[in-house]
C-alpha cells in the first residue's frame, strides 16, 4: 500500500485558473452523476444515453463506466470487498477531478457499499454529487 498520505512534503498546487473559471468557460457547472445498481440493471445504457443527451444540449460530459475502468485504471483490482472499495475510491477521485475541470461526470458502477458512495460524495467540496440507484425491472 502507498505511504504517500504519510509524506510531509507533498502539497496541493493551486493554479490561477480555478473551477469557477472553467465552469464559466464551459457555461456549465461541473458535477458528478453517480449511477449504481446491480449487474444488468441498465447503468451503462442510462449513462451513455445521458452523455448523448448532454452532448446534444451542448454540455461537456464524460462517462466513467466501471467495466471500462477495469481495463485500465482499476485492472489490478478483483472483486473482494476491499478491492471493490478501492475501485470506487479511485473512480471517485477521477470523478472529482473531472467535476473540478467543469465537466459533468457520469459514473456508472455497481458500487454496492453505501459507505463507499458516501465517501465519494464527501470528496466534492460543493456537494455536486447526484446519485441514482437502478433496480432490475421484470415485465
Amino acid at each position: 500500500m502507498s505511504t504517500i498520505t504519510n509524506s510531509t512534503n507533498i502539497f496541493w498546487q493551486e493554479c490561477q485558473i480555478g473551477k469557477p473559471d472553467r465552469q464559466k468557460l464551459l457555461n456549465q457547472k461541473g458535477c458528478v452523476v453517480w449511477i449504481t445498481g446491480l449487474s444488468g440493471s441498465g447503468k451503462s445504457t442510462l449513462a451513455c444515453s445521458l452523455g448523448r443527451e448532454l452532448h446534444t444540449r451542448g454540455k461537456l460530459s464524460y462517462v466513467l463506466d466501471g467495466d471500462n475502468l477495469r481495463h485500465g485504471l482499476n485492472k489490478d483490482l478483483g472483486f473482494k470487498p476491499e478491492d471493490r472499495t478501492e475501485n470506487i475510491r479511485r473512480t471517485g477521485e477521477v470523478a472529482k477531478l473531472f467535476a473540478d475541470a467543469g465537466l459533468i461526470c457520469v459514473a456508472s458502477l455497481i458500487s454496492p457499499y453505501r459507505r463507499d458512495r458516501d465517501a465519494c460524495r464527501a470528496m466534492l467540496p460543493d456537494a455536486n454529487f447526484i446519485e441514482e440507484r437502478l433496480h432490475l425491472a421484470f415485465f
